[in-house]
């Protein structure tokens, strides 16, 4: 059996607690779990099945060909659409039950006569996607295809930041205009423990339901997701005064025994990390030493207190060094972290 030089192992029973946590916040909360770029690197269509198989019933992804690869048959499943309808053709979404995000004055204008139900876009402050506020009058908003209303908080991992109020501000000059059965929301992760008057009707929890974070806040709620395994390739030997990997970055002050670890930029082991990073095998740290190549970095096993051998993994990111500590190091945070990990890393659900 050829095993990948690379594996993420994701545990499932974590993810439904966190996807539970946010869903005990308040009661009949719709929570629509974010599952756009592979639900961040884990896996669309496997998340997407695992929690649609938990009574999840809405979902967020960014583009149209996300959503029409989840090939949702089940109407009461509801895809949203991040990214709008651009110039795509209506037919398509209706053709594969999705519900797109309206983003802009002309979009509306496209979709409004249409038998297509659709969500609307209110920039609020964020200044990305978003029907901007001076467009908005010349909106109809008793139209009955209009099915929710999303905003978006520029800053919600800033619990205290007054520009969280402000946008919240803005979105509720607007809900009363209107029908009652429209469904509203504002919150993503982070902005779901600002405080209770951030949930509406619906949240739209992503990084979070992967176990990361971005403060200590959010931290103290979740459970660890995920674990990443790097394949030992090869064990040798370096001799005093040589160098290790491109560039000659690292000079060995004695003889070194290293491990070759079959992992590189390519898999989403970060450049960064060259000389300053470590892997971890039980409790033992390893220090990555030489210049991170696209297919693999070496360690510094010199120290080893077990028997490594060819074959055996290392950690890179598990309970005790997660993500955010991993993203920290590398100057960078853990949702770069988990899309940039590649397709040759394997995906195990557990």
């Amino acid at each position: 059996m050829i095993k990948n030089t690379g594996i993420l192992n994701i545990n499932t029973k974590n993810l439904l607690y966190n996807y539970n946590f946010f869903k005990r916040l308040k009661d009949n909360l719709i929570i629509a779990p974010t599952i756009k770029a592979n639900a961040y690197g884990l896996g669309d269509k496997s998340i997407f099945r695992l929690l649609k198989n938990n009574g999840c019933k809405h979902f967020f992804v960014a583009t149209l060909l996300e959503g029409v690869k989840l090939e949702n048959k089940n109407k009461k499943i509801k895809i949203y659409i991040l990214n709008g309808i651009q110039n795509y053709k209506l037919s398509i979404f209706t053709k594969s039950n999705l519900v797109p995000v309206i983003n802009s004055l002309d979009e509306y204008k496209r979709v409004k006569d249409s038998n297509l139900n659709f969500a609307l876009h209110i920039d609020t402050g964020i200044n990305r996607t978003g029907i901007p506020l001076e467009d908005l009058k010349y909106l109809d908003f008793k139209r009955k295809n209009i099915k929710l209303v999303i905003s978006h908080l520029s800053s919600s991992d800033e619990y205290k930041l007054k520009y969280n109020l402000k946008q919240k501000e803005i979105f509720n000059n607007y809900i009363n205009k209107f029908n009652k059965n429209i469904i509203f929301s504002l919150s993503n992760s982070h902005g779901a423990i600002i405080n209770k008057s951030f949930l509406y009707d619906m949240i739209r929890p992503g990084i979070g339901i992967y176990g990361c974070f971005e403060n200590k806040q959010l931290e103290k709620k979740l459970k660890n997701v995920v674990n990443f395994k790097g394949k030992i390739i090869q064990i040798k030997d370096i001799p005093k005064n040589q160098y290790v990997g491109y560039n000659r970055t690292f000079k060995t002050k004695s003889k070194v025994k290293v491990a070759i670890i079959g992992l590189g930029y390519a898999d989403g082991i970060p450049r960064s990390l060259s000389n300053k990073g470590f892997v971890y095998y039980k409790k033992d740290k390893y220090k990555i030493i030489g210049r991170i190549s696209m297919d693999s970095f070496t360690i510094n096993i010199s120290k080893c207190s077990h028997n490594l051998k060819i074959g055996m993994y290392v950690d890179i990111i598990n309970n005790e060094y997660k993500v955010d500590q991993f993203a920290s190091i590398c100057k960078t945070i853990s949702y770069e972290i988990l899309t940039s990990i590649g397709n040759r890393v394997y995906r195990k659900y557990e």
